[in-house]
C-alpha cells in the first residue's frame, strides 16, 4: 500500500465506481479503497436476510417471502433515462458488455387524486384521460413545438429566445392550464419543485426531448430502463472497467484516515498503518465529515409485495411521479417499483419504495400519499436518512466529494454530480460522443 498514486477514492458507491472506472479510463493510476467488505456503499442492493438485518436487527427473514438470495434490494432505486447521461456513460465506457437492461414497464404521474398514464407524445396527449379536448389540442400543439426545437435552427424558435424565455412565459403561450403544467414539468422534465417555472425554458425544452428520445430509443412505454439484479451491479461493473485499466481496489480497510499537509493540501490516506500517498481524493461525505454540511434528510418507505401497484396496467416495473402541488409539499414524492421480471425477487413478489424530501419527523405519516398507491403490503420498513453536501474548496484542499443521493427515482441528477466532479477533478469535459468499445476495437 506504500505506493503513490495520483487519485485515491474513498468508497465503493456509484458515484465513486462511476468516477475511478472513468479516471482509469482517462489513464489516471487509481487506488480504490473501502470500509465495507461489500461494494456500492449506500447505494448497495441487499438480500432479503441483509434487509431484516439492517431495519430489524434479526439475522433471518421470515421463510414465507422466498429465498433470501432471489431478492436484490436496491438502497437508491432509480431508474434511468434510455438516452440519459447515465446510459451514454456506460456506452462511453463499454461498461455494458457487464450489464444486461430491461426496458422499464410504465411512467405515471398522480393528478387530481388520480394515478394516471404519461403521455409523451401528440397522440398519447390526445388519449389521455389527463386533459379535456380543447386542452389535449393546446397540449399537442406544445409538444410538438417541443419536439421540433432546434437550438442551432432559428426556424423552430417560433420568435423565442429560451434561454431568456422562462418555462411559465413559454407555457403561457399555449395556453395550457395547471395540472398539464404540473405533469410537463415533474412527470416528463423530472424537475424535482416549481423553481423551473421561474428559470429560462430552454433547460426544460430539452428535459422534455430527452424523455422523448428514451421513449423512442427502447420503443417501449416508458423511457427508462433498469439492469437485471438491480443497481447493485452498476458500481461492481464500472470497478471491473477501472480494474481493466489499471485500477488498484481494497475493500474491507478500516479508518481510512485522509492526511493533509501544513497548507491544508491532500497527502494521502491512512489504513492500518500504512499511507498511500496521492494528489487527489474523492469520497463520498461520510469520509471526510468535517468538509460537509448537512442539507435535508430524505423519508422513505421499502414494501415487499405480491401484486403490481394497483392502477398501472399490471406493470412490473413502474414510476409514479407525486407532484409537490398536488400533496401541498415543498418537494415531489415518488413511487418505484420492481419486481421478478427484473431479478430482484422471486417468482410473484415486487419491491416498492417511496421517497421524499422529509419534511416531518414522522415518515410513516408523511409517506402515506405514496403508501397508499401501493394497496395491500407482506412487509413494508420505515427509514429516515441525512444528505449532505461539499462545503470545502477543491482547487485549496484536492478533496472532491460527492452529494448525497437524493429521493428521486431517476439518475438525471446523480449524473449530474458526477460529470460536474470528473470536470472538477480534470479541468476537462467528459466527451460523450466517443464510444471506447469502438476505439478498443479498432485499435486491436
Amino acid at each position: 500500500m506504500d505506493e503513490e498514486y495520483e487519485v485515491i477514492v474513498l468508497g465503493t458507491g456509484l458515484k465513486e465506481c462511476i468516477l475511478s472506472g472513468l479516471l482509469s479510463v482517462d489513464g489516471v493510476k487509481v487506488l480504490h479503497m473501502d470500509r465495507n467488505d461489500y461494494y456500492g456503499g449506500e447505494s448497495t442492493s441487499l438480500n432479503l436476510n441483509q434487509l431484516w438485518k439492517k431495519f430489524r436487527g434479526e439475522e433471518k427473514a421470515p421463510e414465507h417471502l422466498g429465498a433470501s438470495r432471489d431478492y436484490n434490494v436496491d438502497m437508491m432505486p432509480k431508474f434511468m433515462m434510455g438516452n440519459g447521461k447515465l446510459v451514454r456513460t456506460l456506452i462511453h465506457t463499454d461498461v455494458t458488455k457487464y450489464l444486461s437492461f430491461k426496458a422499464v414497464d410504465g411512467s405515471y404521474v398522480f393528478v387530481k387524486g388520480k394515478v394516471q398514464k404519461v403521455p409523451a407524445t401528440p397522440m398519447e396527449a390526445l388519449k389521455s384521460p389527463l386533459m379535456g379536448i380543447f386542452e389535449k389540442r393546446r397540449a399537442g400543439k406544445f409538444f410538438s413545438f417541443v419536439q421540433e426545437y432546434d437550438e442551432t435552427d432559428p426556424k423552430t424558435h417560433n420568435g423565442m429566445d429560451l434561454t431568456r424565455v422562462t418555462t411559465k412565459e413559454l407555457i403561457a403561450k399555449f395556453g395550457l392550464d395547471d395540472n398539464t403544467i404540473d405533469f410537463i414539468g415533474h412527470a416528463v422534465a423530472l424537475h424535482t419543485n416549481d423553481q423551473h417555472l421561474h428559470q429560462p425554458a430552454f433547460d426544460t425544452v430539452m428535459r422534455m426531448k430527452l424523455y422523448a428520445e428514451s421513449l423512442a430509443r427502447f420503443q417501449g412505454t416508458s423511457p427508462y430502463i433498469y439492469p437485471l439484479y438491480g443497481l447493485g451491479e452498476l458500481p461492481q461493473a464500472f470497478a471491473r472497467l477501472s480494474a481493466v485499466y489499471g485500477g488498484t481496489y481494497m475493500l474491507n480497510k478500516p479508518e481510512c484516515k485522509v492526511e493533509f499537509d501544513e497548507e491544508g493540501k491532500v497527502t494521502g490516506v491512512t489504513s492500518e498503518g500504512e499511507t498511500a500517498k496521492c494528489k487527489k481524493v474523492v469520497c463520498d461525505p461520510s469520509y471526510l465529515p468535517n468538509k460537509v454540511r448537512k442539507i435535508g434528510r430524505v423519508a422513505r418507505a421499502i414494501a415487499i409485495m405480491s401484486h403490481p401497484i394497483p392502477n398501472t396496467n399490471d406493470s412490473h416495473s413502474v414510476q409514479v411521479i407525486i407532484p409537490q402541488k398536488q400533496l401541498a409539499r415543498r418537494s415531489d414524492m415518488y413511487v418505484f417499483c420492481c419486481s421478478y421480471s427484473h431479478n430482484v425477487a422471486p417468482k410473484g413478489k415486487f419491491i416498492a419504495f417511496v421517497s421524499t424530501d422529509a419534511e416531518t419527523d414522522n415518515p410513516q405519516t408523511e409517506l402515506k400519499p405514496g403508501t397508499d398507491l401501493l394497496g395491500p403490503v407482506d412487509e413494508i420498513f420505515f427509514d429516515m436518512y441525512d444528505r449532505y453536501e461539499p462545503v470545502n474548496e477543491p482547487g485549496l484542499d484536492n478533496c472532491f466529494i460527492s452529494t448525497s443521493y437524493d429521493a428521486t427515482t431517476h439518475f438525471e441528477t446523480t449524473v449530474a454530480d458526477v460529470l460536474n466532479m470528473y470536470t472538477l477533478i480534470t479541468g476537462k469535459q467528459l466527451d460523450l460522443t466517443v464510444d471506447l468499445s469502438a476505439a478498443s476495437a479498432a485499435e486491436e
